[in-house]
């Protein structure tokens, strides 16, 4: 997949991942919002990058992405990493990721597991 293609791909699942974990219940006036506790950035450049960051709320995140196979035709962005954060059911939650030539792969105890295949 084209870089120019990832890219807007990649904006969209992190515009999801924020709008996710979002506070719905915040005040309007932002009383209720969380604060940036900890924020890094780290090589923005067309051959990856690298952010992580913690908010008071418990929200933590981290993640670093690759140029795989620069200027072939299977040059592609390797984009890997993970999102902790406590529900509103005060449960502790995380979710590791990774999304390459191969998809959105992603791997937590909250998701739905698939049953392994039984073979004869």
């Amino acid at each position: 997949m084209a870089r120019q293609t990832l890219i807007p791909i990649l904006a969209g699942f992190c515009l999801c991942l924020c709008l996710c974990f979002s506070d719905a219940d915040a005040a309007s006036d932002g009383s209720n919002a969380a604060q940036i506790l900890k924020y890094e950035n780290e090589k923005v450049d067309g051959d990856g990058y690298a952010f992580s960051f913690e908010t008071s709320d418990g929200i933590s995140r981290q993640e670093t992405a690759t140029l795989k196979h620069p200027g072939t035709p299977l040059e592609a962005i390797a984009v890997q990493g993970s999102v902790n954060w406590v529900g509103p059911d005060g449960e502790h939650y995380k979710l590791n990721y990774l999304a390459d030539e191969n998809g959105f792969q992603p791997q937590g105890e909250h998701l739905p597991q698939l049953e392994a295949t039984r073979t004869a």
